[in-house]
């Protein structure tokens, strides 16, 4: 009994140790970073089962991770078919879910003012979760704002 005692007390230490070790690197990791500015440019199609939004939703939620949400400023510009992201959760929860959990760690969502009439699209019936400050009146001009103001420009 008592070997099988201090096995278990030494699995149990190794098991903590190492849960402490991955937590530091995580830590570490987050610390290696400068802060950062960026925008994530959205203008296409999600595909099937909405594969391209959830990608790009992945991407800035793996950005996050590594670099620490404190230390990163994220819009998200979406024209175009890109707008279809907050179409589609409108009506799919996952996604909502996604989005929104994205919103809580400071991402921002801008949406196309052109792209909305242009395509006749009422952001408050059919969109999730947009706001008046959230519509630009033009995506590629926000786009190229956001890069004279420093933002890194990244396109999934």
């Amino acid at each position: 009994m008592t070997r099988i005692t201090t096995l278990l007390g030494r699995l149990r230490g190794a098991a903590l140790a190492l849960a402490a070790a991955t937590l530091m690197a995580g830590g570490a990791a987050a610390e290696g970073y400068a802060p950062q500015k960026v925008v994530y440019h959205v203008n296409y199609t999600g595909g099937e089962e909405h594969r391209a939004y959830r990608g790009a939703m992945r991407n800035i939620q793996n950005h996050i991770n590594a670099v620490g949400a404190e230390n990163l400023v994220t819009r998200v510009m979406l024209h175009g078919d890109g707008v279809g992201l907050l179409k589609a959760a409108n009506a799919d929860d996952r996604l909502q879910t996604t989005v929104a959990s994205l919103k809580s760690q400071g991402v921002s969502f801008h949406v196309c003012a052109n792209t909305l009439r242009g395509r006749e699209i009422d952001p408050d019936a059919d969109l999730y979760d947009v706001w008046e400050e959230d519509i630009v009146p033009s995506g590629v001009a926000h786009l190229a704002h956001l890069q004279a103001e420093g933002y890194t420009y990244i396109k999934p």
